[in-house]
Parts: C-alpha cells; sequence; structure tokens
C-alpha cells in the first residue's frame, strides 16, 4: 500500500483495476470486506469505505445476504472515467508545456512513439 493516500481509496482502486483487466468479471462476485481486511490486515471498516465507495457509483452492488457483484457495465464505465482523468492529469498538462517549448502536435506524437519504442 501507498502510505502517501487514504487506504481505502486504494482498496476502491485495486477492485477498478481488477475489473478493467477482467480479473473481476462483470457480475462477478468481489471478495468480502472481512476478506479485504484479513488480505491487507486494514480495519474491515476501511476496506468496507472502499467498497462502498464503489457501491456509490454504481460499480458494483449489494446482493442482500450473498455478497457485493461487479454490476453489468462496469468495466466500459471505469475505462470511459479513467480516459477522461488520465487527459486532464497528463495529456492537457503536457501539449500546454510542449506548446511553450515550441513543439507542435505533429513533432509531440513523433516524440512520444520514439519514447513508446525506447521503453
Amino acid at each position: 500500500m501507498d502510505e502517501s493516500r487514504p487506504i481505502f481509496i486504494q482498496i476502491a482502486e485495486q477492485i477498478e483495476n481488477d475489473i478493467i483487466e477482467g480479473t473481476l468479471p462483470e457480475g462477478g462476485q468481489i471478495p468480502s470486506t472481512n476478506e479485504f481486511a484479513a488480505f491487507l490486515r486494514v480495519n474491515p471498516a476501511t476496506a468496507l469505505k472502499g467498497v462502498t465507495r464503489l457501491v456509490d457509483d454504481g460499480i458494483v452492488e449489494k446482493r442482500r445476504g450473498i455478497g457485493m457483484f461487479v454490476t453489468t457495465g462496469a468495466r466500459e464505465r471505469l475505462i470511459e472515467r479513467r480516459r477522461a482523468g488520465f487527459a486532464a492529469e497528463y495529456l492537457r498538462p503536457l501539449i500546454i508545456e510542449a506548446e511553450k517549448l515550441g513543439i507542435g502536435i505533429d513533432e509531440l506524437a513523433g516524440m512520444l512513439r520514439a519514447e513508446r519504442i525506447n521503453s
């Protein structure tokens, strides 16, 4: 766990990552908050807070007496939300800085391709 960010957010993000990667398929059951708490050695209330965040976002749903399940369309919604966040957090600042340095879009795209090849 990353100590610079709240644990419940990291739990929610890990579940989101598992959904995006297909480890947790739509309709699949997620581990219980007690299982998360035991595995991560955190307070069950902290694990519940992370899962509740996903319930509030409509990514997982509670089924009384059974557990928590990934909702239909959750993967697509998560990818759409992450793409929007990626654009806001990385692309816009990158483009603004490139413009300051006189780097055009075509040159920037070439730089990105070159970096991708080298990594």
